[in-house]
């Protein structure tokens, strides 16, 4: 008698936007080294109209690092997903599903990014699954699917 092979489970699926992360963190690098000049370039005087102080001069490197902060946020969505369920880190919020309150993976040709179809009706949009990945987010979205489908499949008699 010859036993069937046991049924591979989907691998689990990372996703991050990496031409997103690429850009923003340029930009954020650009925005520290353009305050960090501007502030060196502000000389102390007291002669103009304009007085620029050390503190001054501190806080446009502040404000620089405040800012590329900001930018830097929109670098960190994220997509986790095994056989247990899905988490999804957007920009500000992060959100942690079993397969069963995912109804489906969506991922339109005119959208910018895949989606969540949730069991109570509601989307969840994933930011870290973008269209401008090309193959990567692809990739993601047939393995979020394949997990799906796994967990969709009833349990064999053991």
């Amino acid at each position: 008698m010859r036993e069937e092979p046991a049924p591979t489970r989907p691998a689990p699926v990372t996703a991050v936007p990496r031409k997103l992360r690429v850009v923003g963190r340029s930009v954020a690098a650009g925005l520290v080294a353009a305050f960090a000049v501007i502030a060196v370039l502000l000389k102390e005087t007291t002669s103009g109209a304009v007085s620029f102080r050390t503190a001054d001069q501190a806080a446009m490197v502040l404000l620089g690092l405040l800012l590329a902060g900001g930018v830097l946020l929109v670098t960190r969505p994220k997509v986790t997903a095994g056989a247990e369920g899905v988490r999804v880190q957007n920009i500000l919020s992060g959100h942690t599903l079993p397969w069963a309150a995912v109804r489906a993976v969506r991922f339109d040709d005119s959208a910018q990014w895949a989606s969540l179809l949730l069991a109570d009706g509601d989307e969840l949009p994933m930011l870290a699954v973008q269209a401008a990945d090309g193959e990567r987010a692809v990739d993601a979205v047939v393995g979020l699917r394949a997990l799906l489908n796994a967990s969709r499949q009833a349990p064999g008699p053991a």
